[in-house]
């Protein structure tokens, strides 16, 4: 399978597998780019997708990186990545996608033992930021850098209410908004489930980063 073949069973099986997840597709995180990012409440998940045409050549960088963004890190293969588990740490989970077949959790994913706050904080717009200081009476340091205010939330709030209010801020995340220091807004759809209302990819939510489909 190849990876525009993957994603549609991937993201069926996400909303079936976690319920309430929305779906950031194309982040650049530091040196790789995350091909899903997933946010539920509390946490950020990465999901690296490897079709069957796909190689580990870039493999560790982007384990290296997706474990400094994501709470919990997830590579996704096709039938052909029977080895997959020898190229990557074991607190990594394993979802398996074979044509015609329901997609499988191998293995589910650990804590990853690496994340840090303050590169999630990264993945939040200025006007995100200035959400949460609001939410929290905080001054609202209008003439201040993002990281000056991603360095004062981590600085005053608990560790575990700012990772709640971030991953709040990215699941209600308005693409129909236009936002001068992070892109172009991209308009997301929503579809109505039994268990609530999910944002869903359809059209797709990319960043301003979208490049085309590397190898590897």
């Amino acid at each position: 399978m190849v990876d525009k073949e993957m994603r549609e069973p991937l993201f069926d099986f996400l909303d079936e597998y976690f319920g309430k997840i929305r779906t950031i597709e194309e982040k650049i995180i530091r040196k790789s780019r995350a091909d899903v990012l997933g946010i539920t409440d509390g946490s950020v998940l990465g999901f690296e997708i490897k079709s069957d045409s796909d190689t580990y050549e870039r493999l560790k960088t982007q384990i290296k990186d997706y474990d400094k963004f994501c709470d919990y890190c997830y590579v996704v293969v096709g039938k052909s990545h029977t080895h997959v588990a020898e190229h990557i740490p074991d607190y990594w989970g394993i979802i398996i996608i074979e044509p015609g077949k329901e997609p499988v959790m191998s293995r589910e994913a650990a804590p990853s033992p690496k994340v840090k706050l303050k590169y999630q904080m990264e993945l939040l717009w200025k006007r995100e930021l200035h959400n949460i200081l609001q939410r929290n009476a905080l001054p609202a340091y209008k003439d201040k850098s993002r990281k000056f205010i991603s360095d004062k939330l981590t600085e005053k709030l608990d560790e575990g209410i700012l990772k709640r209010q971030l991953t709040d801020q990215l699941f209600e995340r308005d693409y129909t908004v236009f936002d001068k220091e992070d892109g172009e807004p991209k308009k997301v759809s929503f579809k109505k489930t039994t268990t609530g209302i999910k944002v869903r990819r359809r059209p797709r939510t990319f960043t301003k980063h979208t490049i085309s489909k590397k190898k590897g």
